[in-house]
């Protein structure tokens, strides 16, 4: 995400034309403080069980007779597919009992376990109350995984994890490079959601570009429909889809820079440009009335109930939207638009990458059996039953082979086909979540995107938030290598 030169202004371009004016939940509980909390607590928990005999069925060489604690995010995906995977670790390893739990409050259920040094061995961090992943990586408390990329598949003992795996899934549990802390079970893509059925009462396809774009939205709306709604309540949304929109626009290395902290990053051409485009949005009335006061849910039952055509998200959405989606919704997913014909990447550019985060806490009591969990969870088994429960893709590559897929969850494969070598990763979520959420989500987006900022004033406050995290020396800073 480098220098970026100056754009051209051959012919007019849309943004030339027109001089535009633009998987979660609120973080509640203070995060730098929970971490410091757990980061200068050494004392209390049990000590580590003593490891097992490395074989064949048992090649991380797990304590067989020491029970596994998980604790999963109730969310999008729901819990069977964790349960049914517990079920096979306990067919491998009957000895070994699982405690299992879930809940939504990742952070406050699990802030006194972590500050009294017994934290899980297994925890999927996710959601509204997810802890900060820099900072829980900054203040080393989670174990490296290494063991498990360089353990044997269980499909196939003659491969390791880490070569069953889709491009990019190592590298999103890597900050400044090895080892890997992080592991994205499921593979997401983000993007622009829509109902095919929708498109075609309208007698419209999916726009290819913004003029497009608006001029669907025009159409919609005399027709009773609004052209969008997202999550007005939680606006980091937003970005699933704008910020590839501003990586197409500008080139992979305008989100690099942003994501690097680096002076004036969010001052390039291309930001401004991808804030003109969606505060139009605003300005013509083509954002469903009532979104800024919506959550998640709220905005996509909007959605699945014909009420807007798109709303940025990511592949959860179908399975966390499928009580309110009628069954001739056919569901799909959308790469940005193009602005105009000088966007530096083509069209069907998009962001995706690993999603639904496992770690495995330094102090859990048996590290081993978290890691055991998870590589059974890429087993061919384990990854079908996934997909086939909450309709999203694995980290497995493949992994789908015999199962009957949804229309989102097609779109979703053929939007990775089209997009090729053009996925982009941004990792400002990962790397700085409140600067992410918190501020340029819900302090910039939001008010942008409800028409109480312009581009302009977003643009500069974006750059001041950055800027002060670039100086924050309380929190750990990261680079694309």
């Amino acid at each position: 995400m480098g220098s970026t030169s100056a754009r051209t202004n051959e012919g007019l371009g849309r943004r030339d034309l027109i001089k535009r004016s633009a998987a979660l939940g609120l973080i509640t509980v203070p995060t730098m403080s929970f971490l410091s909390a757990c980061a200068s607590s050494d004392s209390g928990g049990d000590k580590k069980v003593t490891k097992g005999t490395k074989s064949a069925n048992n090649p991380l060489g797990i304590n067989e007779t020491a029970p596994l604690d998980m604790v999963l995010f109730d969310g999008g995906f729901g819990t069977q597919y964790a349960k049914d995977a517990n079920a096979l670790y306990s067919k491998a390893h009957p000895k070994s009992k699982v405690h299992f739990s879930s809940t939504q409050k990742i952070q406050s259920e699990l802030q006194p376990r972590f500050n009294g040094g017994t934290p899980p061995d297994l925890i999927d961090n996710s959601g509204a109350e997810q802890m900060d992943m820099g900072v829980l990586v900054g203040k080393n408390q989670l174990t490296d995984l290494t063991p498990l990329l360089d353990a044997p598949s269980v499909d196939d003992p003659s491969k390791k994890v880490r070569d069953t795996l889709r491009p990019g899934i190592v590298e999103m549990g890597q900050y400044d490079g090895e080892p890997c802390w992080i592991f994205n079970y499921a593979y997401t893509v983000y993007g622009v959601w829509y109902s095919q059925t929708a498109l075609d009462k309208l007698e419209v396809e999916y726009p290819k570009t913004w003029d497009e774009m608006l001029s669907v939205c025009a159409k919609a709306k005399k027709k009773g429909i609004a052209g969008w709604t997202y999550a007005g309540k939680y606006p980091y949304y937003i970005p699933f889809s704008l910020y590839p929109f501003i990586g197409k626009i500008g080139g992979r290395e305008v989100l690099d820079k942003i994501d690097n902290l680096e002076p004036n990053a969010w001052k390039d051409p291309a930001v401004k440009a991808g804030f003109d485009a969606y505060y139009e949005l605003f300005k013509k009335g083509y954002i469903l009335k009532g979104t800024p006061g919506m959550d998640h849910i709220q905005s996509q039952t909007a959605w699945t109930g014909g009420k807007a055509l798109f709303i940025p998200n990511g592949s959860w959405v179908e399975n966390e939207a499928s009580k309110t989606t009628p069954k001739d919704f056919q569901m799909k997913v959308g790469a940005p638009s193009s602005l105009d014909s000088s966007d530096k990447l083509p069209f069907g550019t998009l962001w995706a990458s690993g999603g639904e985060p496992f770690i495995v806490p330094a102090k859990a009591k048996n590290p081993l059996a978290g890691m055991e969990q998870l590589r059974i969870m890429l087993s061919e088994a384990s990854s079908k039953n996934f997909t086939s429960k909450v309709k999203s893709l694995s980290a497995l590559n493949g992994g789908t082979d015999g199962l009957s897929l949804s229309t989102a969850l097609q779109s979703g494969i053929d939007a990775l086909k089209a997009a090729g070598t053009n996925v982009l990763n941004p990792r400002l979520q990962d790397w700085y979540v409140k600067l992410q959420k918190e501020q340029i989500g819900v302090s910039v987006l939001g008010e942008m995107m409800a028409g109480r900022m312009t581009p302009a004033e977003a643009v500069k406050k974006c750059q001041a938030y950055a800027d002060a995290a670039a100086k924050d020396q309380s929190i750990k800073h990261y680079k694309h290598q």
